[in-house]
């Protein structure tokens, strides 16, 4: 019986009017019709099955943003296979690093085959020689691959069942190791769906009929929204979150990439007019680099009406740096509207709760000690956290203590979720699985609490906690004060617990990457305010100010801070200072201390 994600296939290839518009930084644009992407993964598809991959194979994707991925992407589903994305390498980081994950992800992938984009062949080499030499790989050494080099053939999508494995998408790692997450073609194929029924088409009916009142009205029609999405293919945000629902209407995507992005923030918003997309989905640290980066000038014909849903997620929303984004690019049409806080995690197939739409987002206003002792208690001056919505149909949200008892609204506690969704469990690993899920409910290892209406707000993330004096503090609520200093670059701000040589209980380390071109001289300065910054906001002394160089902070491929990292490099002395130096206590001239 063919599964729906071959259904789709099926249908995308019919549609030659429809497809991916790949930009560049340059602006120049390439389109290529659904019908082109499928007809070139179809070919794809009979290479693999020529090299005798079967349903449920595993296939690690090698590729930047382009045509390149999308065609082994999908030519893995047509073939039954489950691709195995992974953040392509590039020497513009720290490379040896970047190497040494990706290892550690194959190793864990397990897969049959890793498919390259060619120029990335000389940086896969050297990780994955050595890797998986037992007989499931097709290659002893895992060579990697490029799509040219597959044998010829064509074949259509094969029929596989909707339980069989259809996508291993890597956990983001902040606070460990990326964990292969085993999602089924039935998840993918759910998730794709229910993100589709959210968008309302232009005349405001929803694809279940109902009008944006509840009234009821015409079908939807597939081709009324457009998405513009900058966001890595190997992170499920830009995957299974811009790439799937597209492929299932199908309609209009417009892909930047995102290096092109972090190079020049105006790509995106000027992208969007463009295209006149109708959807768009960032972390909350795109919002502030654009805020900090993109210039006026940058802007000029540039017109926002057509962004209508916002969406922010995949990490902590900050209500203060979304309600700066609304009044800075007001004049260009931008309504505040749009911004609609989210929250998902790749182990629950994505997305779990949305804010609601084309409504302002709510914002809760919590009391500090109350609200680290475990309760909601409203203050009109305390700290402010933006609700993530409510559950999506098929969802439950729960918050809970530690012994497993499901707490009343208005008290914190981990959250835990329920949904159609869920991952099958870690790839490998049944000791992690049974871990993270119980009885149907997967432990997401956030902090949070629901609101009387249900609503999800946030508060951090348990391992993560800053404990000083005794008090717990959140970590998001300091590096949101700090990033609010002038001279501090955009999300490069790690607020750790550290115990400094024969110090009696742990101190607040704040380690901030200043803005690129910024003088040296100015850190002294730049430690102070961050450190006037914190007490202001929280009440917190930072016993120590590391200031470093930009893009020193380590982050994970979807650039996130990895906090438990940070700590470890500075410690060991590895992170780069504005002085060309590093950021070890004992060294002069990278930190400033208090």
């Amino acid at each position: 019986m063919r599964d729906a994600l071959g259904g789709w296939l099926e249908r995308a290839a019919r549609r030659g009017d429809r497809g991916i518009t790949f930009v560049d930084r340059r602006e120049r644009e390439r389109v290529v019709s659904w019908a082109e992407l499928v007809a070139r993964a179809e070919r794809v598809a009979g290479g693999l099955r020529e090299l005798g991959v079967t349903a449920g194979d595993r296939i690690a994707l090698a590729f930047p943003t382009g045509e390149g991925f999308l065609a082994a992407f999908l030519g893995a589903l047509a073939a039954g296979a489950a691709p195995a994305p992974l953040p392509p390498p590039s020497r513009l980081g720290n490379l040896e690093e970047q190497q040494r994950r990706l290892a550690a992800m194959v190793e864990a992938a397990a897969p049959r085959l890793v498919l390259a984009d060619a120029a990335l062949l000389p940086l896969l080499r050297e990780p994955l020689q050595g890797r998986r030499r037992d007989s499931a790989a097709l290659h002893p050494a895992l060579d990697p691959l490029p799509l040219e080099a597959l044998p010829s053939g064509t074949a259509g999508a094969v029929d596989v069942d909707e339980a069989t494995l259809g996508l291993v998408q890597f956990s983001s790692g902040t606070t460990g190791a990326p964990k292969p997450v085993a999602l089924s073609r039935r998840a993918l194929a759910v998730q794709a769906r229910l993100i589709n029924a959210l968008w309302p088409d232009a005349n405001g009916t929803s694809r279940d009929g109902a009008g944006a009142t509840g009234d009821g009205g015409a079908i939807f029609e597939p081709t009324a929204q457009r998405g513009f999405s900058w966001l890595p293919l190997h992170h499920d945000m830009g995957l299974v979150g811009c790439v799937l629902p597209a492929l299932e209407r199908p309609a209009d995507l417009v892909l930047l990439p995102p290096e092109a992005f972090v190079a020049k923030p105006a790509l995106w918003l000027r992208g969007i007019a463009r295209a006149r997309a109708t959807v768009s989905p960032a972390p909350n640290f795109a919002f502030a680099r654009a805020l900090r980066r993109v210039r006026d000038e940058e802007l000029a014909g540039v017109d926002l009406s057509c962004w209508r849903h916002a969406l922010c997620g995949a990490e902590a929303v900050s209500p203060q740096t979304l309600d700066e984004f609304a009044r800075r690019f007001a004049r260009w049409g931008f309504r505040r509207q749009a911004l609609t806080p989210v929250y998902g995690l790749a182990e629950a197939g994505l997305a779990v709760t949305f804010g609601a739409l084309d409504a302002p987002f709510t914002v809760g206003r919590f009391e500090r000690r109350a609200l680290l002792a475990g309760r909601a208690v409203a203050d009109p001056d305390g700290r402010e956290i933006a609700g993530v919505g409510l559950p999506l149909p098929g969802f439950s949200v729960a918050a809970r203590d530690d012994a497993g008892r499901d707490l009343p609204a208005g008290r914190v506690g981990t959250i835990w979720v329920r949904g159609p969704s869920l991952m099958d469990g870690y790839l490998g690993d049944p000791a992690a699985t049974a871990q993270a899920l119980r009885d149907g409910w997967l432990d997401t290892g956030d902090l949070g609490l629901l609101d009387a209406r249900g609503e999800l707000f946030l508060v951090g993330r348990a391992k993560d906690l800053v404990i000083v004096r005794g008090r717990n503090h959140a970590p998001e609520e300091i590096e949101e004060a700090v990033a609010a200093v002038a001279g501090v670059r955009p999300g490069g701000v790690a607020a750790v617990g550290w115990l400094p040589e024969r110090a009696a209980e742990e101190e607040l380390l704040l380690l901030v990457e200043r803005t690129r071109g910024d003088a040296v001289d100015g850190v002294a300065a730049l430690a102070r305010a961050c450190r006037d910054a914190v007490r202001a906001a929280v009440g917190v002394e930072a016993g120590r100010v590391a200031v470093l160089a930009p893009g020193a902070l380590p982050r994970t491929s979807s650039g996130k801070l990895r906090r438990a990292e940070a700590l470890r490099r500075f410690l060991s002395g590895e992170l780069a200072g504005v002085d060309g130096g590093t950021g070890a206590p004992s060294q002069a001239g990278s930190a400033e201390s208090g």
